[in-house]
């Protein structure tokens, strides 16, 4: 009967729910520290109250929101950038690549290697930009591609992951049919 531990298995099933939702939580962290920084901490601004509530939404302990929003008000608290990456990636499908970062190089430099490992370059600001129709924090796909064929599929969605892991990563959308956002 070796091998079969009840608890081994479960050990192997809560490390990845709880790596998963770290990512999450992280995400929200970050995005709850830049809102509080531009609303100076107060709780009824809109933009901070509406990220509270999302992450609320998302089982995010009172304790991380209180510690991101006073890391946000704190006069040590690093300034936080919002950087927009655009790509192209397998089958032509336009890639808008939403990150928070407070070194802008370092990001610039990850997801570049990133999208190198999979075959696919950063392209120029606006390259895939017209794509996309911005409203709100979102970018909605104008017109999306029809298909994506199977051994594009496979390589869009390695891509999606690699970026979802990546911490500064916020949101990435793209223009392929089933993969318009791919977000918290």
């Amino acid at each position: 009967m070796s091998g079969h531990s009840k608890w081994s298995q479960i050990k192997r099933q809560k490390s990845v729910t709880d790596a998963a939702r770290s990512r999450v939580f992280s995400r929200y962290a970050r995005l709850i520290s830049l809102e509080s920084k531009k609303a100076n901490g107060i709780l009824s601004a809109p933009g901070l109250s509406v990220v509270i509530s999302r992450a609320k939404a998302a089982n995010m302990p009172k304790e991380n929101i209180e510690r991101a929003i006073a890391k946000g008000t704190s006069k040590d608290s690093g300034e936080l950038l919002r950087v927009v990456y655009e790509a192209y990636g397998p089958g032509g499908v336009a890639i808008m690549i939403d990150a928070l970062t407070d070194n802008k190089n370092r990001t610039t430099q990850e997801i570049k290697h990133l999208l190198v490992l999979h075959g696919v370059e950063l392209s120029s600001p606006g390259a895939a930009s017209w794509a996309f129709n911005k409203k709100g924090e979102d970018y909605l796909p104008n017109e999306p591609l029809t298909d994506v064929s199977g051994e594009d599929e496979e390589k869009l969605c390695a891509i999606l992951e690699a970026l979802d892991e990546y911490e500064d990563v916020q949101q990435v959308f793209t223009n392929a049919r089933g993969y318009e956002d791919t977000g918290d």
